[in-house]
């Protein structure tokens, strides 16, 4: 049995990466390893603050070297490092006796704002340790912030390379785009997320399904507008569900009706608004590096229509994706989906056998204990 540390730096926005290092732990435990979690958050933090640590590479790296040597964690297991931890909460562990992977849930190691998408469409100037691009675009806002962004991720690069023993990204696409911008290859391996088994649907019920459902940040890189224009084009009723700073603009694009907007859902709320939906649309344009919303979706038997961006294919299958940039490709295909509910039922049934397949907790726990073991 294995002692393992996790840490992670908390979003100022709840995010997927939460999830994911509560069901690591989770799995873990139940079967039988030790788990400790160390976790600080951006939220609340001042900005200022949030520079500082950045800059300088994280803070208080002894919290995780005194963590690792008394509890004699084996791996040190790190999500988002940034603004708190950086890269000397690795050094840190590693000094300690730990081996130290790294999970890239996103773009951050090289993109100020994770996505690498700008003025509408994604984009990768920021590459290598050349953070000035981001810098010159002013991706955060202001230019004290995009500075101190663009120096904290060109200082910290090097560092995170030498003190990481595995990096780890979340889709093939994922890891492909990382190492194209310049993560070390030697060092890079996929590891897609997992569906515990109790969440997965016994059968789909899709084609009793009486609306379809677009979930997630309502942020201009997730692609709502699509959804909405799709959703009136093939008349069929829209729900989605979400906040975010992009929910006035879209109000406004729905106004010609037909679009429900929930707000937040809780976690329950979400599943029992998922499984009453027909279809889920993710209808990404930026290259989303896995998809939970998809993923989701496939487990409660509903069939999805996603982007062609990113890891999505993986999660869904190539058969199920549609030309991000192509507003009638996405009606086309939604309509003929919408028309026809045993196709529905159909591939509901086939995303049930493909998350049964691919994305079972036994293949991610043996994955998982194999990367913490390799040599």
């Amino acid at each position: 049995m294995l002692r393992v540390l996790l840490i992670h730096n908390r979003y100022r926005d709840e995010a997927g990466e939460e999830r994911a290092v509560s069901q690591i732990a989770v799995l873990l435990a139940e079967r039988g390893h030790q788990v400790e979690r160390i976790e600080r958050s951006s939220a609340g933090l001042a900005r200022s603050r949030a520079a500082y640590s950045l800059v300088r590479g994280g803070v208080d790296p002894e919290e995780i070297a005194s963590a690792v040597r008394r509890s004699g964690a084996d791996v040190v297991h790190a999500h988002n490092l940034h603004p708190l931890f950086g890269w000397r909460a690795l050094a840190a562990a590693r000094e300690a006796g730990a081996r130290t992977i790294l999970h890239l849930h996103n773009y951050r190691l090289f993109c100020a704002v994770y996505s690498c998408y700008r003025d509408g469409a994604p984009c990768f100037e920021c590459h290598g340790s050349n953070t000035l691009p981001g810098v010159a675009h002013r991706c955060r806002g202001s230019i004290g912030e995009a500075v101190a962004y663009g120096a904290g991720l060109h200082l910290q690069q090097r560092h995170i390379y030498e003190h990481a023993d595995r990096l780890v990204a979340v889709s093939e696409a994922a890891r492909k785009r990382l190492v194209g911008l310049g993560m070390p290859a030697a060092k890079a391996i996929a590891l897609p997320h997992f569906i515990p088994a109790a969440q997965v649907a016994a059968s789909s019920q899709a084609d009793r399904g009486t609306y379809v459902l677009a979930a997630g940040r309502l942020v201009a890189e997730k692609g709502f507008e699509t959804a909405i224009a799709a959703a009136r084009e093939a008349r069929v009723p829209l729900k989605i569900a979400g906040t975010g700073p992009d929910e006035p603009r879209l109000r406004a694009l729905a106004q010609d009706g037909g679009v429900t907007f929930t707000g937040w859902l809780s976690a329950e709320e979400l599943r029992h608004v998922r499984a009453g939906a027909g279809a889920v649309l993710v209808p990404s344009r930026w290259e989303e590096p896995f998809g939970y919303v998809a993923l989701d979706a496939l487990a409660a038997g509903v069939p999805v229509l996603a982007s062609d961006r990113g890891g999505l294919a993986e999660v869904v299958g190539p058969d199920s994706t549609v030309p991000a940039e192509d507003p009638r490709a996405w009606a086309r295909a939604l309509g003929e989906l919408w028309s026809d509910p045993e196709a529905r039922r159909t591939r509901g049934e086939a995303g049930l056998q493909r998350v049964r397949e691919r994305f079972t907790e036994n293949r991610y726990y043996n994955d998982l204990l194999a990367l913490y073991k390799r040599d």
